[in-house]
């Protein structure tokens, strides 16, 4: 019987991954775990409050549950981290060689762990950025990521631990608010346009980042962890790409449903976050490997979450 832990369960994603990997698995037979309370969206799952970093509560939690499986989604993201540089390397580092020893001991029958864009930097290519190429990050949170990767596809190799990994572009959705990420704009803009407020955004408006809406994102997840050991080529993670935009292509979108919506622009620290990551990312493998497809477009996401928000709005 497959039995699942969650790591990070209260996040952006994973309160979405929680419910859907109920509904693949049963409810009884996933265990959500954070180190913070849980997200009222998981209330109806077993919940175990945890700190990935004690490797002995780690392994009391997985031996307590009969856990099979691990998704790893607990991190200090990119804007967040640049504050505390230390601190998010090393719960970022010291969590994920955890999970894998863990796995490893345990012979656990699957691993997944996030990666992200910002593994790239200055020197990738910026447009269509194949799977294989120049990764020079220039944040903590991508240099411990770019770490990751390698950390994932040496215990794949040297211990036969079934991780597996996705290059997550921004991650948008409604249900719950972001944790600290450069493309956190794309999420707290919908917000300000149902509140009839003017949006001002920490990016300029003509900067492209790869981005995905949360259904596209639960479902690569999930798509990835169900595919055949011998489908999944690539060990260290996968490039995935959706949808890339601007903030003011965004708005437009926004603007074709609210014309009364308004944005101006006030670039800050990220915006040089933003400049080292790509415009647009080929993901040619995990679309030959495993079937990856999107399904979300711009306009479609907008006029989801316009449609979905506001009865949420007084939760945030």
């Amino acid at each position: 019987m497959t039995r699942v832990l969650i790591i990070g369960a209260s996040g952006q994603l994973g309160s979405e991954l929680t419910i859907a990997l109920g509904e693949v698995f049963g409810n009884k037979n996933i265990i959500a775990s954070d180190i913070s309370s849980p997200h009222a969206n998981i209330a109806g799952f077993t919940f175990e409050k945890l700190d990935v970093m004690n490797a002995a509560q780690l392994k009391e939690v997985v031996e307590k549950h009969s856990i099979t499986q691990i998704y790893h989604l607990a991190a200090i993201l990119s804007a967040k981290g640049e504050s505390n540089p230390q601190w998010a390397w090393n719960l970022n580092m010291t969590s994920l060689l955890n999970v894998l020893e863990l796995a490893k001991e345990k012979k656990l029958d699957k691993i997944y762990w996030p990666s992200s864009i910002a593994v790239f930097g200055p020197n990738t290519p910026l447009d269509n950025t194949p799977q294989f190429c120049e990764k020079d990050p220039n944040t903590v949170y991508g240099i411990s990521k770019l770490a990751g990767e390698r950390w994932c596809e040496y215990y794949f190799d040297k211990y036969g631990v079934d991780v597996r990994s996705i290059r997550y572009p921004g991650l948008i959705g409604y249900k719950s608010l972001p944790g600290g990420g450069t493309t956190d704009y794309a999420v707290d803009i919908y917000h300000k346009a149902l509140k009839g407020e003017k949006f001002t955004c920490f990016l300029k408006e003509n900067t492209a980042l790869p981005m995905m809406y949360m259904p596209d994102a639960i479902k690569a997840t999930i798509d990835l962890m169900q595919a055949p050991a011998e489908q999944v080529k690539v060990r260290s993670s996968y490039n995935l790409s959706a949808i890339s935009f601007t903030p003011k292509e965004m708005a437009a979108s926004i603007q074709k449903q609210m014309p009364e919506f308004e944005i101006d622009y006030a670039p800050d620290f990220r915006q040089a976050i933003a400049d080292s990551w790509p415009n647009t990312i080929d993901d040619s493998q995990a679309r030959a490997d495993w079937g990856w497809k999107h399904d979300f477009s711009l306009d479609a996401m907008t006029e989801d979450i316009l449609k979905n928000l506001p009865p949420l709005l007084d939760k945030f």
